[in-house]
């Protein structure tokens, strides 16, 4: 009653139009500000750790910097939290509106490429969760990660609108606006150094609240704009020029509209470094502003001594992104507050820390000097200092080795100067971490194998994670409730408790819940695909999906060989009896990466050949999932029966896609690579379709000379599925139209797919001989969901709190604010 109350004083106030004649999308801003409501008092009151309250100790509050934020839709999520979505469905429904429309109506925050970003998402809600004091800092990108669009096969980009209609969440701060300089010249003086005649932007914040779990915390996202200043180029012009300095003012706020579209790809653009400092000076300001304002152990009305900085203050760099916090923290301390350069350095390290999270080379930033001189002149001294510094240590530990100095300096020399942001975050921060205990080995025995051997202390694993909430709760209510009816709710916010389900694996009746969940689901998908993409699929199927950003080194064309295999072998042989599946593909190409926008054409093509042929009926589809994102996720991995985490061993730093489909009752199949290496050892590799070669026989392949010809030509089935693509079997219309797919895969393949081919073919096998036992593929499902309880992010974030960044996360849940607190 309370919630319907509050619901209709919202409409009553927020709709101008008559309620008869209102649309669903009248309806929406009236819902997310009833639930938001909820939030208000505890959003407003001082962020601290709760632990620390409870101690009485001074608070540590923790930053997470990222230029990525997929976010996905909020509505749900909140209500998820708060526990209201039961009132909030009745409310709703006595008032004769439908809920999941309201909530398909929501656009979602886009404000990410794929993993790093999501990964952003999940650890502010566990942070949150967990009781910290964290606040997670970003871009308020204009125009998130493009809309796709797929037409006659191939991709096109929609611009993400996404703020067309508001957004109910944030809320602007203009009394907290900072000022950004960029450019200029740095005059050195008797009194300091100073950064001179420098161009302007400001910063205004947008904070949206992150809700807890049921436990009355919500902390905040703080995302920066770009405003230009009113005198924005002005004095530059005389009156008759008035026009056109005002116009001129886009190029300030240019900083701000649009995400750039690269995941594990460095395109080195000013505006991309422009935006990388904008987040940083912004947000570090900030993060100096409330240090000084907080009042424990300090008698000063404002605090000017940095000494208990590292105390109070952890920067957890999500990339190398932020990584000029570490030059920018350095320049506030030494040229505005006066430390001392090597007292300050101390305070930087022990401040930051870093993550990284890919070792592709092409992924690694690398920015010219020539762009840092002209635009952060002040930076580009101050790392040359620490870089000599950093050589100085290295040089007389490692006296006469001239090649590891070249090895280890943040400059890299050569025809274009260049330098390694990498090396400049892992010399700036006290500690370094991977993203899965196979990539954290990578990155200390070949990545940084120098910076581990001078500080192996600095090197930590922390496997990620994905939240609960989410990604169980909110997106597959039905196997929440099975699970919960066995262990109770605990699972929620502790996901080991998951173990619990082992002791139910051979019960007929929880076998049966568990089946009847994932059915439920399929069918659930089926129609959306029917009504969304006009494609009619066979539910009974298996639903066999592989869903991420195209990336030669996630191998979609491995996924593709395997269909038109399939394929093949039913048109060979018409009367034999097959595994039907459904074979669904999605993801989005960066817009400049040819090669990726040939692999989602190639998927269209071999869909529209396969999915059209009578001797195939429906024994095979092969759909392309358009414009995947956080909402088709949320759909799609509760469907799926079998997950594919197919990249070349080595190259996948974790995945995150690979749990949430774990948790969801789907079986992997997949490589000893990122994560999965993890999940096949919680859950058993037997529990796992685990195939093909591992780090080893990759680096052993490499030394030999990876020769693609030879298994074209040992392999019948392999030879027959590249020359149908290459004659144009599946592009009629355009029969040199996959030419450069063959000939990349031919002789300049780097991910090895053909080396995998007949190992992958044969595991598929493996596949279909348990679907064909439901039974016992639903024993394996319920032991997968079982030994999954390893991947939840508040796992990962204790491991962060206590690992790195000193604090202690507390399951204390705070009163709500209508009570008063102890």
């Amino acid at each position: 009653a309370e919630v319907r109350k509050s619901f209709n004083r919202h409409l009553h106030f927020t709709l101008v139009k008559d309620r008869n004649v209102a649309t669903p999308r009248d309806f929406r801003p009236g819902l997310a500000h009833t639930v938001r409501d909820h939030l208000a008092g505890s959003w407003l009151r001082p962020k601290c750790c709760a632990m620390c309250k409870h101690l009485a100790l001074p608070p540590q509050r923790i930053y997470y910097l990222s230029l990525e934020f997929y976010m996905g839709r909020t509505l749900q999520n909140t209500m998820v939290n708060l526990g209201l979505q039961n009132a909030c469905d009745e409310a709703i429904y006595q008032l004769g509106l439908d809920l999941e429309e309201l909530e398909e109506i929501e656009e979602d925050a886009g404000l990410g490429n794929g993993g790093l970003g999501r990964l952003a998402a999940c650890f502010l809600d566990s942070m949150a969760t967990l009781g910290l004091a964290a606040y997670g800092y970003g871009i308020r990108y204009e125009f998130g990660i493009f809309n796709q669009k797929i037409v006659d096969g191939w991709q096109v980009e929609e611009a993400d609108d996404w703020l067309r209609y508001g957004n109910p969440w944030e809320k602007a701060r203009p009394e907290y606006m900072i000022p950004v300089h960029f450019y200029g010249r740095v005059d050195h003086t008797p009194e300091g150094v100073k950064w001179i005649d420098t161009q302007v932007v400001l910063a205004m914040p947008y904070d949206t609240p992150v809700p807890g779990y049921k436990n009355n915390t919500v902390n905040t996202m703080r995302l920066w704009s770009a405003k230009a200043p009113n005198d924005f180029n002005l004095q530059e012009f005389n009156v008759g020029d008035y026009i056109e300095a005002v116009l001129d003012r886009n190029l300030a706020e240019n900083i701000s509209r649009v995400l750039y579209p690269n995941d594990n790809f460095f395109e080195g653009k000013e505006l991309r470094l422009k935006q990388e400092y904008f987040v940083v000076a912004a947000t570090l300001q900030d993060i100096i502003r409330r240090f000084k304002s907080s009042k424990f152990g300090c008698r000063d009305p404002v605090r000017t001594c940095f000494e208990t900085f590292p105390d109070k203050v952890a920067i957890q760099l999500n990339d190398t992104h932020p990584a000029l916090s570490i030059p920018e923290l350095m320049r506030i301390l030494v040229d505005v507050e006066k430390v001392e350069w090597d007292k300050a350095w101390e305070i930087t390290k022990r401040t930051c820390a870093y993550t990284n999270h890919t070792v592709l080379p092409e992924a690694l930033e690398r920015w010219p000097v020539s762009m840092f001189e002209k635009l952060l002149p002040r930076h580009l001294e101050i790392i040359y200092a620490l870089n000599q510094m950093h050589l100085d240590r290295v040089a007389a530990l490692y006296p006469g080795d001239i090649d590891r100095l070249r090895r280890m300096s943040v400059i890299e020399e050569g025809d274009c100067k260049r330098i390694n942001m990498a090396h400049l975050c892992v010399i700036g921060s006290h500690a370094v971490n991977g993203v899965a205990r196979i990539h954290s080995d990578i990155v200390k025995n070949s990545v940084f194998k120098d910076f581990y051997e001078l500080d192996p202390e600095k090197f930590q694993n922390k496997t990620n994670g994905i939240t609960p909430r989410r990604w169980l709760l909110l997106c597959n209510p039905g196997l929440a409730d099975v699970i919960a009816e066995k262990i109770g709710e605990g699972f929620i916010t502790d996901l080991s408790q998951l173990k619990k389900l082992l002791d139910f694996i051979n019960n007929e009746t929880f076998i049966r819940d568990v089946a009847k969940v994932k059915q439920e689901n399929k069918l659930k998908f089926a129609a959306y695909l029917e009504e969304q993409y006009k494609v009619k699929i066979n539910p009974s199927s298996m639903f066999d999906v592989q869903v991420k950003r195209i990336h030669e080194y996630k191998r979609q064309l491995l996924n593709c060989l395997h269909a038109i295999t399939l394929y093949n072998r039913i048109r060979s042989d018409p009367s034999k009896s097959f595994v039907p599946r459904t074979i669904m593909i999605g993801g989005k190409a960066a817009p400049g990466y040819h090669m990726a926008k040939m692999i989602i054409k190639l998927i269209t093509s071999i869909g529209e050949v396969i999915n059209n042929d009578p001797y195939v009926g429906d024994r095979l589809k092969v759909i392309f999932l358009e414009n995947y994102r956080v909402s088709l996720a949320e759909k799609v991995i509760p469907a799926a029966d079998l997950s594919q985490q197919i990249s070349t061993a080595g190259t996948e730093a974790s995945g995150t896609g690979n749990m949430k489909f774990m948790v969801n009752g789907a079986l992997t199949i997949g490589t000893m690579d990122g994560a999965n290496v993890e999940m096949a050892e919680e859950a058993g590799e037997e529990n796992l379709f685990i195939f093909g070669m591992r780090v080893e026989d990759v680096e052993a392949l490499d030394r030999q000379g990876y020769n693609a010809r030879e298994y074209y030509e040992r392999l019948p089935e392999l030879r027959q599925a590249i020359d149908q693509i290459s004659s144009g079997f599946f592009s009629p219309r355009d029969p040199g139209c996959f030419k450069d797919v063959v000939n990349m895969l031919m002789y300049h393949d780097r991910f090895k797919v053909f080396a995998d081919y007949e190992a992958y073919i044969k595991c598929q096998g493996q596949v279909d001989q348990l679907f064909m036992d439901p039974r016992e593929w639903t024993k394996k499902v319920i032991r997968n969901i079982a030994c999954s309880g390893k991947f939840s992010s508040d796992r990962t974030i204790m491991e962060y709190a206590r690992e790195i960044w000193g604090v202690e996360p507390s399951a204390t849940k705070i009163p709500p604010p209508n009570l008063p607190r102890d």
